[in-house]
């Protein structure tokens, strides 16, 4: 890596703490950077001692901070379903709300989780839910999120997460946890959370996120009248928040697209914006390597789908 490379990423790192009212050390608890290094590199040495900073560290640091170290092929589009989302984060933390925002599959909610969860690195909490996931193991990755050590029962786990939390509020933040993926959710997991929504009601925002699996999850456990999903369902109703549909004419994405056969093929072609993404990130990589036009041949070329 070229040392004005280097250069930029350690001013970014500054930029990017001072923006978030960080310290290096909090950041090196967060990365497993060294804080010597840290130290160093910002101070304009790519050494430690004797010991070169290796170029894996600089790397981390710019994945972190969110710092381009390639050209952006892909920008951030203001969707309905981007700002709704940004809207429903931003007042949940502020306010301690609990949400559950539901939108279809590739409408934007991952994307949006993780970049509000980088604009606040120090308060904001995200749990990926993986269908395998039992509520032990997300007690778990609450745990790995929030960067502290649980005791050995559920139980113990639970309290330790609520006492953190509560402790970072009387410290002046505004502690939000979101689980994304959230219809993987099993009862257990959901009784979890309300056990985390009894105790830590306007000190920590619990948002989950999901499709509307989540939504028919939550009904039929309700209409079986298992435990505790009646009493969760009433604590959760009126904070249900619906996404827009996603507008599949991809109307604010195509503007830039100047070849007419190629927006037809992706409207004809693509169900949501994550669809979208995956057509036209890699053909609008290689067309700029290549120097080509982004036509629909290009992009049927690239695909392996055959040509008209």
């Amino acid at each position: 890596m070229k040392n004005e490379l280097k250069k930029q990423i350690a001013e970014g790192l500054s930029k990017y703490l001072e923006d978030n009212c960080m310290s290096q050390n909090v950041f090196s608890e967060q990365t497993g950077i060294n804080v010597a290094y840290l130290s160093a590199l910002r101070a304009g040495n790519h050494n430690v001692g004797a010991t070169p900073i290796a170029d894996k560290w600089y790397f981390l640091i710019a994945d972190k901070i969110g710092y381009k170290l390639e050209k952006s092929y892909w920008e951030t589009i203001p969707t309905s379903q981007l700002k709704r989302i940004v809207v429903t984060l931003e007042d949940a933390k502020k306010f301690g709300y609990t949400n559950t925002i539901i939108g279809e599959t590739g409408s934007g909610k991952s994307f949006v989780a993780e970049m509000f969860a980088r604009k606040y690195p120090v308060d904001a909490f995200k749990v990926i839910i993986s269908q395998s996931d039992n509520i032990n193991d997300i007690i778990d990755k609450i745990l790995d999120a929030l960067k502290i050590a649980g005791g050995k029962s559920r139980s113990k786990k639970l309290i330790d997460i609520q006492k953190h939390l509560k402790n970072m509020k009387h410290q002046g933040f505004t502690p939000i946890l979101i689980f994304d993926e959230a219809e993987f959710m099993k009862q257990p997991a959901l009784c979890a959370i309300k056990e985390l929504y009894d105790n830590l009601k306007g000190t920590c925002a619990i948002i989950l996120i999901g499709t509307n699996q989540l939504l028919k999850n939550f009904e039929k456990l309700r209409k079986r009248n298992k435990d505790g999903m009646p009493q969760l369902y009433r604590r959760l109703k009126f904070g249900i928040r619906i996404l827009p549909v996603i507008d599949r004419n991809f109307s604010q994405f195509l503007i830039y697209i100047e070849d007419k056969a190629l927006r037809r093929f992706i409207i004809e072609n693509c169900d949501n914006y994550g669809e979208l993404h995956d057509v036209l990130m890699p053909a609008m990589r290689e067309a700029d390597r290549l120097g080509e036009p982004l036509t629909e041949d290009f992009v049927r070329t690239i695909l392996n789908m055959p040509k008209l």
